[in-house]
């Protein structure tokens, strides 16, 4: 009896302690979800009381070719930047824990990271006299060795380099953290036998550090995917979505659908398939980790 009350308690206590994330998530993920839903199958502009509309939001998200350019777009920056920050934050972690002094590696892990910390909507106002055609001190360095100017923002084939410029800049910090976290965590002494083996820097990358850090290289994928499928800032800061809709990602589409149009209704659809997507590319990507990830240290 005594222990089936020891029992109940620690359970109770667990409860306790997973209670205010649960509030957390009925509030912020799962009440914002139940209400989409309802709100897809309406006529809502938020001043007039809803309208039942059935499936005509269906119909016109179909209908809606607007609608395709954006997940094109969005399509886009998926393949220009979850590459770029992957790779290239793998990189930046490998040269900061190499044998340097630790001042320095305290230095460059600062510097690396502090444009995360950094206001959005501030550092895109410089990035955007950096990127001016006819002012900007990207085309200045151009020109001061020889290229012609490039239309960073006014043309629809450039401006994705000026937003994954950008990206890269702001955002790149979180996949260097977390790379450099998961290369602390091998053990120095696995290097030290593999090059008592005769194993060369190449050997023990790809034999040694690439296995072991999988796991870590597995998070950077699933959240700089998610991260990049729903990139707003870097769009709308950057280019306001243009030349045109050139850059207008779906995530732009959805706001300005529910807050410039006042489509709540439509809207609140057309972020429901972005959150299936989501869903299925990161199920999917659970489901192939499988194959590729190790969590065992041999």
């Amino acid at each position: 009896m005594m222990k089936m009350s020891r029992t109940m308690k620690d359970g109770f206590a667990g409860y306790l302690f997973l209670l205010p994330a649960l509030i957390l998530f009925l509030l912020f993920i799962a009440e914002p979800l139940i209400v989409s839903v309802f709100l897809s199958f309406t006529e809502y502009n938020v001043i007039t009381p809803y309208r039942w509309i059935g499936l005509d939001n269906v119909r016109q998200f179909f209908h809606d070719a607007r609608l395709g350019l954006m997940y094109g777009n969005t399509f886009k920056y998926v393949l220009i930047l979850v590459p770029l920050h992957m790779v290239l934050g793998l990189l930046l972690a490998l040269g900061v824990t190499r044998k340097i002094s630790k001042r320095w590696k305290y230095f460059y892990r600062t510097a690396f990271y502090f444009p995360v910390l950094v206001t959005s909507a501030a550092v895109a106002v410089a990035w955007s006299f950096l990127f001016d055609s006819d002012f900007g001190v990207l085309n200045y360095l151009l020109g001061q060795l020889g290229f012609d100017r490039v239309p960073w923002l006014q043309s629809p084939r450039w401006v994705y380099a000026a937003v994954a410029l950008y990206s890269f800049w702001k955002f790149v910090g979180n996949a260097f953290l977390y790379y450099v976290i998961g290369l602390q965590n091998i053990p120095e002494t696995l290097y030290e036998a593999a090059e008592i083996d005769g194993a060369g820097p190449l050997q023990s990358f790809f034999r040694l550090t690439l296995p072991l850090l999988s796991p870590t290289i597995f998070f950077v994928l699933v959240t700089t995917l998610i991260g990049a499928t729903q990139i707003f800032d870097e769009p709308y800061l950057i280019t306001g979505g243009g030349p045109g809709d050139a850059s207008r990602s779906v995530n732009m589409y959805i706001y300005e659908v529910a807050f410039q149009s006042h489509e709540m209704g439509y809207a609140s659809l057309v972020s429901l398939s972005l959150f299936l997507i989501i869903l299925l590319v990161t199920v999917l990507q659970f489901r192939l980790s499988r194959t590729w990830v190790s969590y065992h240290q041999e």
